[in-house]
């Protein structure tokens, strides 16, 4: 009976430990911006949902994230450093001669902001690399 009991406890915690962390995400705003003279791209995700704006001056489309790609993107941001958005170091430099749109990733979780330098759209640093790519998925969608 006791080891029941324990089994119980235990799998309580840690669900409860697991919904707690998706919580913690509703009140987080993960942005990806690419822009330059002649590309805009804005796509921000917060609470589930997506809103991309692919022009200047155009409205933004939101959508639904379904659970399976939301849970992806939790896992993904989870192995973020926030704290180190900022000295992250771009792999290329196209964007210096007009050779890609400069990319840019922004955190704001509970009201703090957090953003790396530019960097090459399609060439993000390794450390971010799979959180932007699950971001951009939802401009080609």
């Amino acid at each position: 009976m006791r080891i029941l009991s324990i089994l119980l406890l235990t799998v309580f915690i840690a669900g409860g430990c697991c919904s707690q962390k998706k919580a913690n995400m509703k009140s987080t705003q993960i942005e990806y911006s690419a822009l330059s003279r002649g590309y805009y791209k804005v796509i921000t995700v917060q609470d589930k949902s997506v809103l991309v704006v692919k022009e200047r001056n155009a409205q933004a489309v939101k959508s639904i994230i379904d659970d399976a790609k939301w849970n992806k993107i939790v896992d993904a941001f989870s192995k973020v450093n926030l704290e180190g958005l900022s000295t992250l170091k771009a792999p290329t430099d196209k964007r210096t001669y007009d050779g890609a749109a400069i990319g840019n990733l922004k955190i704001v979780k509970d009201g703090k902001t957090y953003e790396t330098p530019g960097f090459d759209n399609g060439f993000p640093p390794k450390e971010i690399e799979k959180l932007v790519n699950l971001l951009v998925d939802f401009s080609k969608e």
